[in-house]
């Protein structure tokens, strides 16, 4: 588990961590990822897939609303970031016992009506 701040475009997450840290390395590997969100009564859990996007691929304005959103800016980081953008295949969302049952809100990258 790491603490990353995202991005949210509306249909993908967009994050980023050192390369070379356990969390890079791992979403190179192998793009499963789990995301929560929110504090304890309010939950969202998403599973989704990562893809690994280079900082010269990503384009000027998406890095700049990415440092605007999260505060830094990998872009100017002499260590190796790694951006990945994580679509959501599956989400989930709940604040009480009374919700756990209707949580699905995606299945299998489809919004639930």
């Amino acid at each position: 588990m790491v603490p990353l701040s995202y991005l949210w475009d509306g249909t993908a997450f967009l994050v980023s961590t050192a390369r070379a840290s356990v969390t890079g390395r791992n979403l190179l590997a192998d793009g499963r990822v789990r995301l929560s969100l929110g504090p304890t009564l309010d939950v969202v859990m998403v599973d989704g897939t990562a893809e690994p996007v280079d900082a010269a691929d990503l384009g000027q304005e998406t890095g700049d609303a990415f440092a605007a959103r999260t505060g830094f800016d990998p872009r100017e980081i002499d260590e190796p970031y790694q951006y990945f953008l994580i679509r959501p295949q599956r989400v989930q969302a709940w604040r009480e016992v009374n919700e756990m049952r209707e949580r699905d809100l995606m299945r299998d990258g489809r919004w639930l009506g």
